[in-house]
């Protein structure tokens, strides 16, 4: 996962419907500010984060064998600094509120969902990312220097 100069934002979403992800394939395609893994297995989609991060990691709340959450609780242990969404059919305020507080959720979409709203959600996912990204590297630059500040003085 790269820094703030990276010009693409990394994307990786599983849904187990094929349609979903056919249909998010098409509106992708005309996006140059993505670049977006799609996948139908949740367990293809881990071992992809395994070798390759990604900013953005959407994920369908229900599929068979590894729901939304526990795919993104798995995610969060990979990449916590990823921004975490959950797509969902169902309205369920209560699985929102569960889902925020047990994966650091940033956001809960609803199907079906309007593509500029979806566009911009990923766009802000993906901004915050790069800046917990960059926190991160100046962070570790300031206790390098403080390191290095303290053995000189000694």
């Amino acid at each position: 996962m790269g820094g703030p100069g990276n010009a693409k934002i990394e994307v990786v979403l599983v849904d187990d419907d094929a349609l979903v992800t056919r249909t998010l394939s098409f509106l992708f395609a005309g996006e140059d500010a993505f670049s977006v893994q799609l996948f139908n297995d949740p367990v293809a989609a881990l071992r992809h984060l395994e070798q390759h991060p990604a900013h953005v990691v959407v994920a369908d709340y229900l599929m068979p064998g590894m729901d939304g959450l526990q795919f993104l609780s798995k995610v969060r242990e990979l990449h916590p600094e990823s921004s975490r969404i959950v797509l969902t059919g169902y309205a369920d305020k209560d699985a929102a509120i569960r889902a925020i507080n047990e994966v650091g959720l940033y956001h809960f979409l609803e199907k079906p969902w309007r593509n500029e709203e979806l566009l911009l959600v990923l766009r802000r996912a993906g901004e915050r990312a790069l800046l917990l990204a960059e926190l991160a590297r100046r962070t570790e630059d300031m206790a390098a220097f403080r390191e290095k500040l303290f053995r000189a003085l000694l």
